[in-house]
């Protein structure tokens, strides 16, 4: 997730860190609910919070994919396959948008910490198949508190939530984000950073984590903590570290001068061509071992418009940049099922790219052409992934595309109540 910090330049050198230290407290801000599907409930009714009461839930016959929009004063709920609207859902200020990790929710970034969206679809397994159940999306009422809410990252059954403003860490349990109670488990983990910084943590199999190292000015690597907290790896020289990205056996995270890979438990750097050549956001595949990444050569730029993208394999620590011949913003890479690179072009069009061979594959008309706005919050055309499908918004014509990535086409478009900012969405 990308914020204002994104832009920053490194204007200090960092004071080294001291040990990290992790403490296991009860959250009184965020709710962690049970992760059984929860059973036929009355309509739907304002709770003591004043979110929504679940409404009732519903079997269906197949997973039901559900795309959530952010625009000004609220979220929009589609249909993915269809793109009919499914519900509207107010919420005040300026909203962004995390996959929670559990195919249902999402969290949503706004005033006063990470709200909890339940869209409303999901599939529980039961044995060799799932079942499929719907209800109406709503904002839970839970919250996870913070001061300016950051980066999300769901993996290894763990969703860590990133403070900037105290460079602390809240850790639940994922699958206990998926019942939809207020009341339900109020119990987590936090852990706080030495220095407040716009930062990241990263949750490992074996309880442990990889978090960001910095502080207010700059960051410059990271570092792996075991389960109780104590500093087991550091892997600096990674100026200005943003982001992270994982590929088919390695997490990556950009630096202002490369890429930071860890992988088989040790760290790695990819440097870029340039002395300056920042990967500041990052799109990773399970089916690729390649991570795509924005490419920045300019420091003193305010809103630089790049037309390479980097491609670096975390196998072979390599990078190779592909000229686009047009320019893209940060809301503008993805990955296709099969690992395929995607960037979408300021000229309307998106870019697929081989990830192995580096060679572009098809360009699809998509968007008339746009430009990049000076202020990072104002809409831009927008790519989401889901499956096959690639999702673009169009915010001047206040509308939504779907693009069927084998057959190479706009196959779906909808017009919207809204102008839509912000992109995600949930399996189902």
């Amino acid at each position: 997730m990308t914020t204002p910090s994104a832009s920053r330049r490194a204007s200090a050198a960092v004071r080294q860190p001291a040990l990290l230290s992790l403490a296991a407290v009860l959250l009184a801000g965020c709710a962690a609910p049970a992760a059984s599907p929860p059973a036929a409930a009355p309509p739907a009714e304002e709770s003591s919070s004043g979110a929504a009461a679940p409404a009732p839930t519903r079997e269906a016959g197949a997973a039901s994919p559900r795309l959530v929009l952010t625009h000004d004063g609220g979220l929009s709920v589609l249909d993915a396959a269809t793109l009919e609207p499914v519900a509207e859902l107010e919420l005040p200020g300026f909203l962004r948008l995390s996959d929670a990790g559990d195919g249902r929710h999402l969290a949503v970034s706004g005033d006063g910490g990470f709200h909890l969206l339940d869209a409303g679809a999901w599939t529980r397994q039961h044995g060799d198949h799932g079942h499929h159940y719907t209800t109406e999306p709503r904002l839970t009422g839970q919250r996870i508190d913070a001061g300016a809410p950051g980066h999300v990252v769901a993996r290894d059954g763990r969703t860590a939530f990133f403070d900037d403003a105290d460079g602390s860490v809240t850790l639940l349990d994922t699958q206990q984000l998926a019942a939809g109670r207020e009341d339900a488990g109020r119990e987590g983990t936090e852990l706080r950073l030495p220095e407040a910084h716009h930062g990241v943590a990263v949750p490992l199999a074996d309880g442990g984590l990889i978090v960001s190292r910095g502080d207010d000015q700059a960051r410059t690597g990271a570092a792996v903590l075991a389960g109780d907290g104590t500093e087991v790896l550091a892997g600096g020289n990674c100026p200005g570290l943003h982001g992270v990205a994982e590929a088919a056996d390695a997490l990556a995270f950009g630096c202002e001068d490369g890429m930071l890979i860890h992988r088989d438990g040790a760290f790695a750097k990819v440097q870029s061509p340039d002395g300056y050549g920042r990967l500041g956001n990052q799109a990773g595949s399970p089916a690729s071992a390649v991570i795509l990444a924005d490419y920045k050569t300019d420091p003193e730029a305010d809103l630089e418009r790049p037309r390479r993208v980097a491609l670096v394999d975390t196998a072979a620590a390599s990078m190779h940049l592909v000229d686009l011949d047009t320019s893209y913003s940060f809301r503008s890479l993805g990955r296709g099922p099969a690992g395929e690179a995607l960037v979408l072009g300021t000229d309307g069009a998106l870019h697929v790219i081989n990830p192995d061979t580096a060679e572009l594959a098809a360009r699809i008309p998509v968007t008339d052409a746009w430009e990049e706005p000076l202020d990072w919050q104002q809409p831009r055309p927008t790519l989401f992934v889901l499956g096959g499908t690639a999702y673009v918004t169009d915010p001047a014509r206040r509308a939504l595309h779907a693009v069927d990535l084998a057959a190479g086409a706009v196959v779906r478009s909808a017009d919207l109540e809204h102008v839509p900012n912000e992109l995600d969405g949930v399996e189902g």
